[in-house]
């Protein structure tokens, strides 16, 4: 690989190039940096912090990159801040459209509101009603549509080119991957080598990016894609060879339920980046749910509790391990919790 990336994260000035328009993974590192560097006053810097608790319950060196601490309350905010950082001044004059079960939404509508761009996020009807709170604190006007994520992207797709607004996607623009990559960038910092990566996938943006970059810096580092029994639909769709058209049940991981966009540029990333998947039911994810709660004394939501149950199962894998889980949400709504707990 080039060593654009390792310039700046380490601290050698270079040129930065302008940031690709295709996706493809040779370029994620470079432009993970300039995204980085965009967001970076925008955004926090995620702490990694070392899990005493689920180290001795797996036998590996568990690290927990803690963005349900993020603004907003998810990794969510790095992607929609780069793309909205990415507008042509025309371009926020007409301003965007979202679609979100509400960690992407909350994202869009709080940077839209910081950058005072006028905007509407489309949710579908079963969202969390704790992300559509914090969609309309920010600020946006919601609107709900559909009953799976994907209708809900299609109707808000269809109404930003009928309004030449910008579509703000939540996994399927690469400026939005490399906003996530930009999680990446600061594990890279925070931690002199990763073995294993663990992600909750749904739509795969997050898992594209962080991958994509930390491959760069260790080639050989394993990466395992995690989700729910109820919702596995990137991992089947892999093993199918091309995106499944298939439903979501009722999940715990509200944040990566859903059909993935036909044509997202994530699934043809996923085939080349990510090594494994766990699916993991309901009473698992509770479980590491409670697990962390007790352990770290922090909110997470079911698609972290995804990530942390994906861990458990791949424990025999990851003795001595450096292994990074990313706890990529807090927003979890009070029913919710009092269901696990």
């Amino acid at each position: 690989m080039p060593g654009n990336w390792f310039s700046i994260v380490f601290g050698i000035p270079y040129c930065i190039p302008v940031l690709f328009l295709s996706m493809n993974i040779e370029s994620i590192p470079s432009s993970a940096v300039l995204a980085a560097e965009r967001i970076r006053s925008h955004i926090r810097e995620t702490p990694l912090e070392h899990s005493p608790y689920f180290s001795t319950l797996t036998g590996a060196n568990v690290w927990l990159k803690l963005e349900n601490l993020q603004t907003t309350g998810s990794f969510k905010l790095r992607g929609a801040c780069n793309k909205l950082l990415s507008l042509s001044p025309d371009e926020v004059s007409a301003g965007c459209v979202a679609a979100s079960s509400g960690n992407h939404g909350a994202a869009t509508a709080y940077t839209m509101s910081k950058l005072g761009i006028k905007g509407v996020v489309f949710v579908p009807e079963w969202a969390s009603s704790a992300k559509v709170d914090a969609i309309r604190r920010a600020g946006a006007t919601v609107q709900h549509f559909g009953t799976d994520g994907l209708d809900t992207e299609e109707h808000a797709r269809q109404y930003a080119i009928d309004n030449a607004m910008t579509y703000v996607s939540p996994y399927n623009d690469a400026d939005v991957i490399v906003g996530q990559a930009s999680c990446g960038v600061e594990i890279a910092k925070q931690i002199d080598n990763v073995d294993t990566l663990f992600v909750a996938v749904g739509g795969g943006g997050l898992i594209a990016g962080v991958s994509g970059f930390l491959r760069s810096v260790n080639p050989r580092m394993q990466v395992i894609g995690c989700q729910p029994t109820a919702a596995p639909i990137m991992a089947a769709s892999i093993k199918a060879g091309r995106l499944l058209d298939m439903p979501s049940e009722s999940t715990l991981s509200d944040g990566t339920a859903g059909a993935i966009e036909a044509g997202a540029i994530t699934f043809d990333l996923c085939q080349k980046l990510v090594d494994d998947y766990a699916v993991v039911p309901e009473d698992e994810i509770a479980l590491a749910m409670r697990e962390f709660i007790d352990a770290h004394h922090m909110l997470l939501e079911g698609a972290a509790g995804v990530a942390l149950a994906g861990l458990k199962q791949f424990s025999e894998h990851c003795q001595g391990q450096n292994v990074v889980v990313i706890i990529c949400g807090a927003n979890i709504n009070r029913d919710t919790l009092r269901k696990i707990i």
